[in-house]
């Protein structure tokens, strides 16, 4: 199998993650965050939901990594950031930190909003 490398001309990529951790520009996260193209910041979970609000015009897609397993967002988060346009993808973590990568490498207009593992 040929593997391209992947190069990120707009955005940080995630790093790493593990147990409580997200790894971005070489700076460790102990907390959830909020990956853009602008850089991470610290995403307080489900109730910062202005924060994702504050992405409408910027991103198309925003990727909710719910930690080590998928759950359900809250559905008036969901209609809440559906209602400006932007669409939602929930997801573990893991996957949500893998999804993001690969689109932000193509030039994506996307977001992850994270938990840690």
């Amino acid at each position: 199998m040929k593997l391209t490398e992947m190069h990120f001309a707009e955005a940080q990529p995630v790093e790493s993650y593990g147990q409580g951790f997200f790894k971005i520009g070489g700076h460790r996260i102990e907390s959830g965050m909020l990956l853009t193209a602008e850089g991470a910041k610290l995403w307080e979970g489900y109730d910062d939901f202005q924060s994702l609000l504050a992405l409408q015009g910027a991103v198309d897609v925003i990727f909710v990594g719910t930690g080590a397993e998928i759950a359900h967002l809250p559905s008036d988060l969901r209609q809440k950031i559906e209602a400006t346009g932007m669409g939602v993808e929930v997801m573990n973590s893991p996957a949500a930190c893998r999804t993001y990568n690969v689109l932000a490498a193509e030039g994506r207009r996307v977001a992850l909003a994270a938990l840690p593992v």
